[in-house]
């Protein structure tokens, strides 16, 4: 698998940790993701960013081996995540969007007893487990140690999935939409957890999330996907600079709010109006200057056909 990918973000072969071509995945007769391809670099924290029902867990499926894909290729550590074993799979940290068991387990205990699974696959360049000490100490809850997994707050419950996820000293970690729910308070301190993250062992991190401010505050880069294809890759401020001078329409049907960017609006207005003719209200046309139209105009172009 060598050569640029389609999205303009070149990552050399040798530095890829997750490396995707020409990905679909089909439900009966419903395309979910339809030719997605993107890298994943050493180190790097990446953000998968879109609307609800864009394909974002269904992509993050198949890269961690839980989901067969129609077609494609993908490799995920120099391997097809299909054919990936045990010792593949002990180098993969995965945090799911809940969890709902453990809760007579103390915090030390659980994450002492679910280390041991990983001893087995040490390195010469990379002891596993983590020490427990030292791990509880990186998601801060030193002081929760002996406490009951049931007696956590939300934010401490999120930050042992976290720990639960790092344990094995992943060299690649899954954060499926990891603050969902959360507060503003414990998503400000879940940002900075992430952040502690990158520093530990050089892992990469792919996350998944629909809110564009998320992934600005963590990310490197951010790969957008929409209506099940990726429809923009860079950083924040690469996208901001791709859709500077756009404009952004904005108007309501149906009691709906919709907002769509465009280099020229006014046959996208013209196509607005030749479909919905009156039902289209409360019109409004602004320059796009921020990265965050992306993140609008996506849920918007997965809406309409055009």
């Amino acid at each position: 698998m060598t050569g640029a990918l389609e999205t303009g973000v070149v990552v050399p072969a040798d530095e890829r940790v997750i490396d995707v071509r020409d990905l679909r995945m089909r439900y009966g007769t419903k395309d979910v993701l339809d030719g997605v391809g993107f890298t994943a670099r050493r180190g790097e924290v990446l953000a998968l960013l879109g609307p609800n029902g864009a394909g974002k867990t269904t992509t993050i499926e198949i890269l961690e081996g839980f989901r067969a894909r129609s077609s494609g290729d993908v490799r995920v550590l120099g391997v097809d995540p299909v054919r990936g074993g045990e010792d593949w799979r002990g180098r993969i940290g995965v945090v799911l969007q809940s969890w709902r068991d453990h809760g007579k387990w103390r915090v030390r205990e659980l994450l002492q007893h679910l280390g041991g699974y990983y001893r087995p696959y040490s390195t010469a360049r990379l002891t596993r487990p983590s020490p427990v000490d030292d791990l509880l100490e990186v998601v801060g809850l030193t002081s929760q140690a002996q406490t009951r997994v049931a007696r956590l707050s939300g934010g401490q419950r999120r930050r042992l999935d976290v720990a639960i996820g790092i344990v094995g000293r992943p060299e690649l970690l899954f954060l499926d939409e990891p603050t969902t729910g959360f507060d503003p308070a414990a998503r400000r301190e879940f940002h900075d957890l992430v952040h502690r993250l990158t520093d530990v062992d050089d892992a990469t991190i792919l996350l998944t999330t629909h809110d564009l401010d998320e992934a600005e505050k963590l990310a490197d880069r951010i790969v957008i996907l929409a209506g099940g294809r990726i429809i923009a890759d860079g950083s924040a401020d690469t996208l901001s600079r791709q859709v500077a001078g756009e404009s952004e329409i904005r108007w309501t049907r149906a009691g709906q709010r919709f907002v769509h960017s465009a280099p020229d609006a006014t046959p996208f207005v013209r196509e607005l109006f030749r479909q919905y003719g009156e039902d289209i209200a409360e019109r409004s046309l602004l320059p796009c200057r921020s990265a965050r139209c992306w993140d609008r105009c996506s849920t918007t172009r997965a809406t309409w056909a055009w």
